[in-house]
């Protein structure tokens, strides 16, 4: 039963230290009595399904006519509140998690997306009671607490209500259940800079890799980047400013908008892969003018004690098949990997 206010999790926590602080029997030696009925009061109000039953428990004395005192530890806790006025409370389910894809982009523009589920409200065609007025009894089976044996289980007779109507008078459009599912459209409301879960862990900076020729590498270039926001802006490496193969460098100010400061962003951080040529693009002429413009290049003394080896292309397709094969591939020869050879005598 929803009352006029609301309890918000965060709020009774706060405000049940506070009077736990003050009563307590270490603090305040009179103040036992008063510790006890508080910490009772918080378990119901922290627990949407004891919190139902004690609103079904008030609603009994009202309608019996008693009276005076306290009716449950909501009335003790709310007294305790007097000087700040009658707190506000509504029996709460859990929150509902749905997972929610989104883009990149959403996540720097900002978006709206609409998501459909389904809920259970309160059956209004019997004002919540399941059946006809003065037909709702006492479970039989589990005598009202809505859980039977010592082990806890939801009652199979009153599936966990507490309460019994007769099929006769059940209600015809929740079948006494009291409650009915209803389609709810929210508005999901994607702000920029919103991290994953509030959950995708981007931090701050956006990352991009740029493959550039090797002539850029050397003698500057000029790049255009389209941003998630649809603009295009122009990077520049100036001549004599060499880029190698795997520097990573930054532009600062175009990275994700930070949550709730949108005009600040973080950093794009753009990684380089330099394309080199394939072999013989260049003539032996060019390549010996070409070889004039770089700088020198170490020359490799030889002696008598140095082994010329040729160097080739790594292919790590021909050692799996090697080794699936049992074999070891030595010098374009195949041997048995470590075989032991027929003897005879």
């Amino acid at each position: 039963m929803v009352k006029e206010i609301t309890y918000y999790d965060e709020e009774l926590k706060k405000v049940y230290r506070e009077l736990a602080l003050k009563y307590h029997p270490d603090k305040n030696p009179n103040g036992e009595e008063k510790f006890k009925q508080i910490s009772q009061a918080y378990e119901v109000l922290s627990d949407a399904k004891k919190g139902e039953l004690y609103d079904k428990e008030e609603q009994v004395i009202k309608e019996g006519g008693a009276g005076g005192g306290f009716g449950s530890p909501l009335d003790i806790f709310d007294t305790f509140f007097g000087e700040g006025g009658r707190m506000q409370r509504e029996w709460r389910g859990k929150n509902v998690v749905h997972q929610l894809s989104v883009t990149l982009e959403d996540l720097y523009n900002s978006a709206t997306r609409k998501l459909a589920l389904q809920k259970n409200v309160i059956c209004d065609k019997r004002e919540g009671r399941g059946g006809k007025k003065g037909a709702v009894e006492c479970c039989p089976n589990c005598r009202g607490t809505g859980m039977v044996q010592q082990i806890q289980s939801v009652c199979m007779e009153c599936q966990g209500h507490g309460e019994h109507v007769s099929p006769k008078d059940k209600c015809k459009r929740c079948s006494g259940r009291q409650i009915v599912e209803e389609k709810k459209i929210l508005e999901v409301h994607i702000d920029k800079g919103m991290k994953d879960g509030q959950k995708i862990t981007f931090h701050k900076d956006l990352f991009m890799c740029m493959d550039i020729q090797l002539v850029e590498a050397l003698c500057g270039f000029q790049k255009l980047i389209s941003t998630l926001d649809s603009r295009t802006i122009v990077i520049t490496s100036h001549p004599g400013q060499i880029v190698k193969h795997g520097d990573i460098k930054c532009v600062p100010n175009e990275g994700m908008p930070i949550y709730h400061r949108p005009y600040e962003k973080g950093r794009l951080i753009i990684e380089f892969k330099v394309n080199f040529p394939e072999n013989g693009f260049l003539s032996p002429d060019k390549l010996s003018l070409l070889e004039k413009l770089l700088p020198e290049r170490k020359e490799v003394e030889e002696t008598d004690e140095v082994d010329q080896i040729k160097l080739v292309d790594f292919d790590p397709n021909q050692e799996r098949w090697c080794h699936y094969n049992g074999e070891a591939c030595e010098d374009n020869g195949h041997h048995p990997r470590g075989g032991v050879h027929c003897q005879t005598s």
